[in-house]
């Protein structure tokens, strides 16, 4: 699902469904976006408007401004093809509906990342730190998740964001 395409794995009676994020039981038109020459490759710009978001750490609160990818196609470009991502900024997934066995991928993503998978509750359930650019493993989030945030990679660690850490945004019940 998008560049670090998120599937949700279900086994049931003996059938391994992939689901993109928040979807149905069929995948979007869009869920198998091509792998593109990093040379010349076209992604979405930037998502408007930039909303607030804040980190709440054991240093003390952090304040970024990040894109809300909440719609099937944003989720499934994302950072896709960007070749730069701000210290103060980032991109969180609105997946509108708790997700099992989510987990991220790189396709056609050109720098490394930190992916923050989130609980409906607003805390970090875990980080994926430096995310290797262009790697098509998935990165799994261990758990049911609310959205994922995606900083540049190493950022995390220079916040000092942990596992158990709190995302207030007006997407959490408690954020």
């Amino acid at each position: 699902f998008r560049s670090r395409r998120l599937r949700s794995f279900m086994i049931g009676r003996g059938v391994l469904f992939a689901l993109g994020a928040s979807l149905a039981l069929t995948a979007p038109a869009c869920a198998d976006l091509p792998r593109q020459d990093p040379g010349h490759c076209r992604g979405q710009k930037e998502l408007k408007p930039l909303q607030p978001l804040t980190l709440l750490t054991s240093r003390g609160p952090v304040k970024l401004m990040v894109e809300v990818a909440d719609t099937e196609m944003e989720r499934e470009y994302g950072l896709m093809c960007r070749r730069h991502l701000a210290p103060d900024r980032g991109m969180l997934f609105d997946f509108k509906r708790v997700q099992i066995g989510a987990a991220f991928w790189m396709r056609n993503t050109l720098i490394p990342l930190d992916i923050i998978y989130i609980r409906p509750d607003g805390t970090i359930a875990a980080i994926a730190s430096n995310a290797q650019p262009l790697n098509e493993t998935p990165i799994p989030a261990y758990g049911p998740i609310l959205g994922v945030l995606e900083l540049a990679g190493g950022r995390a660690a220079q916040l000092g964001l942990l596992p158990g850490d709190r995302v207030a945004h007006r997407m959490f019940k408690r954020g």
